[in-house]
């Protein structure tokens, strides 16, 4: 088979392509990689610099076990490892990398993907997503191993534990610290709220609730027991897999109600309605609006604001009511992670619910924005509801719906796809002229009332994502319809060709 990074790394089923055999493979090209950059480094006269890996896992099945394959093989290598004591969330093993010094990491985990896959996140120094180049240059070493015939090295765990090779660790401490000077705890604290959590039993489990209680909320964690098999449901913080947080807000005990997925570097929410009687899943298109918002009016804060393409409009309005500037990415965190290490970045995050701020390291944190959530409802002491009320009210920001459908596809050459969108791109799309069409990542058809259209294969999985933006929910509708039309007539046209 042929390993192939995506926009987060290496993503496959368990036992079919994600095995411990291939999970070696890839530790051995990892660990040549870091050795390499170590000694160019040297080379370069920059000060010496250890060959050092944070590893660390989630709560999938084998997870544990595949963390401790990939720290044999670093170990083996002569890579000095640091490897979680225990399953812990993406983000915090990323901040683990900085508090560190190390020269990467590696975190085992399929983040939202279904309980069947695992994957493996490859981490830069800085605690972001490795870049696209070092994807492509591990790919390029499994190449040449597999064309040599070379095998990867090993050491046992317990070996390389006596040799100090690797070295068990508790990464949370400082992950906590750093966080408290990004939230005003005390702001939380003097709200007394009520917060319900649904750790859909991933790595974020027992986390979020522990620093919501340091916060003094009382919390109701659900979900949060150890399930590698995430009891079957999808752990992706989207409306159709939150009904048990659904039904608990629903109870109106709560002012707020969280999610994260697999991996807790994704966000989701619940607000419990008017009257604490009509809970309703609250997107992160509206997160980060609210956020951004919150950040630049209450916290006095400021810097650019980046984007995928699939995500809100208003960040662009809001972006120009505080003459912030915007950057608009292909979809994956790695992007952002990229202009965050660039320049004063206020707000960086995607439609899945990946999400930074300012001063953190360039990661999606689940963790981070849940807090900031609580932190703004404290502070305003409105709900969710009320608050994104008032933005979409504000006639130089909103209103704006959205909606998004996977549609299942066989395999196809993406690019084609892509370059016939663009030859077909149509005048108009819901009885709105189209403005411009962008290939930037898929095909994105901007209106002339700034609603758009975005038709873009997946990176990970064999689907077809197509996601529409528009002034009510009807124009959505219509435009996802029309979305949907255009892209299978392409295909079907590429199809004819083909045979």
């Amino acid at each position: 088979m042929t390993i192939k990074f995506g926009t987060d790394g290496w993503r496959a089923v368990i036992g079919e392509d994600f095995t411990f055999e291939n999970v070696r493979k890839v530790a051995q090209a990892i660990a040549e990689k870091t050795l390499d950059d170590a000694t160019l480094r040297q080379t370069n006269g920059r000060a010496a610099h250890p060959a050092t890996m944070v590893v660390g896992y989630d709560t999938r099945f084998l997870s544990d076990r595949f963390a401790a394959a990939v720290a044999e093989v670093l170990a083996a290598n002569g890579v000095q490892v640091w490897l979680a004591q225990g399953d812990a969330p993406t983000p915090i093993i990323s901040y683990a990398v900085t508090d560190k010094g190390a020269s990467g990491g590696v975190m085992i985990t399929a983040s939202h993907n279904p309980p069947r896959y695992n994957g493996l996140k490859l981490k830069a120094a800085y605690g972001g997503s490795a870049s696209s180049a070092d994807g492509k240059d591990v790919e390029n070493r499994l190449r040449t191993h597999a064309e040599q015939g070379l095998a990867p090295k090993v050491m046992d765990l317990e070996e390389a534990k006596q040799k100090g090779l690797v070295q068990l660790f508790n990464p949370f401490t400082a992950y906590e610290d750093h966080l408290r000077t990004l939230v005003n705890f005390e702001t939380i604290r003097a709200a007394n709220l009520s917060v319900a959590v649904d750790a859909m039993y991933g790595a974020g489990r027992t986390h979020l609730a522990r620093l919501l209680q340091d916060a003094g909320c009382r919390v109701m964690e659900l979900r949060g027991e150890m399930n590698p098999g995430f009891n079957g449901c999808h752990p992706e913080p989207i409306a159709r897999h939150l009904q048990p947080l659904l039904d608990e807000m629903a109870t109106g005990q709560y002012q707020i109600g969280l999610a994260t997925d697999g991996d807790a570097d994704r966000i989701g929410a619940v607000d419990p309605g008017d009257h604490f009687a009509d809970p309703t899943f609250v997107d992160p298109h509206c997160i980060m609006a609210l956020l951004l918002e919150y950040l630049v009016h209450d916290r006095g804060l400021r810097g650019s604001v980046v984007k995928t393409v699939s995500t809100t409009q208003m960040l662009n309005r809001l972006a120009a009511r505080y003459d912030l500037k915007i950057h608009e990415t292909p979809v994956g965190f790695n992007y952002i992670s990229d202009l965050m290490m660039q320049e004063q970045v206020l707000i960086g995050g995607e439609e899945s619910g990946g999400i930074s701020i300012l001063g953190h390291i360039p990661e999606g944190d689940g963790l981070l924005m849940g807090l900031l959530l609580v932190e703004m409802v404290a502070a305003r002491r409105k709900t969710l509801t009320q608050l994104l009320r008032e933005l979409m009210d504000a006639p130089d920001v909103g209103p704006f719906c959205y909606a998004r459908n996977d549609q299942p596809v066989r395999p196809f050459d993406k690019a084609t796809l892509v370059a016939s969108l663009m030859s077909a791109a149509p005048d108009t799309l819901a009885a709105q002229p189209v403005k411009r069409a962008s290939d930037r990542d898929g095909v994105k058809f901007t209106l002339a009332d700034e609603s758009w259209l975005l038709i873009r294969p997946s990176g990970t999985e064999p689907v077809l994502r197509i996601y529409a933006e528009s002034r009510s929910d009807a124009q959505v509708q219509q435009l996802l319809q029309e979305g949907a039309a255009l892209a299978q007539a392409q295909i079907e046209q590429l199809q004819r060709v083909a045979a």
